[in-house]
C-alpha cells in the first residue's frame, strides 16, 4: 500500500515539532538535529520536516512512498505515463535513509518524488541535479525544487 509523503522546511525545528506533534497526536518516528519524520497511519502519510541548507520554508517537495519493487514499478510507469521529463536517480541516500527513487515536476514546478526506502542511514544524504526537470514556474530557492538557474549542489533531499 502507498503512502503520501510530505517533506516541509521550517525556521525553527522545535517549535515546529511541537506543532506537529500536537496536530497528528504523535511525537516523530525519527528526530534528528535537523529532520523529523512521521510515520502515521491515520492518515496515511510520511511527513516530515527539516532545516537544511536555506531553502525556502513551506512545502519542498511531496511523494509516493511505496513498500515493495512491483508497486515501485507501478508508480515509475505512472511517472512516464505524466508526461513530464523523469530523473532517475536509482539508489540514493537521502533523510537519513537508503531509498530507490525517481523525481518529476508538474507544469507548475511542483516536484514529486517516488520511492522505495531499504534502511536507515546515519547521514542526510545528497540531493540529485534538478536541472532537467527545470520549469520557469519552479521556486529558485527550494532545497528540492527543481531550478531554472542554479543546479542543486546543497546537502538536501
Amino acid at each position: 500500500m502507498k503512502r503520501f509523503h510530505v517533506h516541509v522546511g521550517v525556521s525553527n525545528l522545535d517549535e515546529s515539532i511541537a506543532f506537529y506533534s500536537g496536530l497528528f497526536g504523535a511525537s516523530p518516528s525519527v528526530t534528528k538535529s535537523d529532520y523529523a519524520k512521521w510515520m502515521l497511519e491515520d492518515p496515511r502519510i510520511n511527513f516530515a520536516i527539516s532545516r537544511k541548507c536555506g531553502a525556502a520554508k513551506g512545502v519542498e517537495h511531496l511523494g509516493l512512498q511505496v513498500e515493495d519493487q512491483a508497486e515501485l514499478t507501478d508508480v515509475y510507469g505512472r511517472l512516464k505515463a505524466a508526461k513530464g521529463p523523469v530523473l532517475e536517480e536509482g539508489a540514493t541516500t537521502c533523510c537519513y535513509a537508503k531509498s530507490e527513487k525517481s523525481w518529476i515536476a508538474d507544469p507548475d514546478g511542483v516536484v514529486w518524488e517516488a520511492f522505495l526506502t531499504s534502511g536507515d542511514s546515519t547521514i542526510y544524504g545528497e540531493g540529485p541535479d534538478f536541472a532537467s526537470l527545470a520549469s520557469d514556474n519552479a521556486a529558485a530557492n527550494a532545497c528540492c525544487a527543481p531550478q531554472v538557474a542554479t543546479p542543486v549542489t546543497s546537502s538536501c533531499c
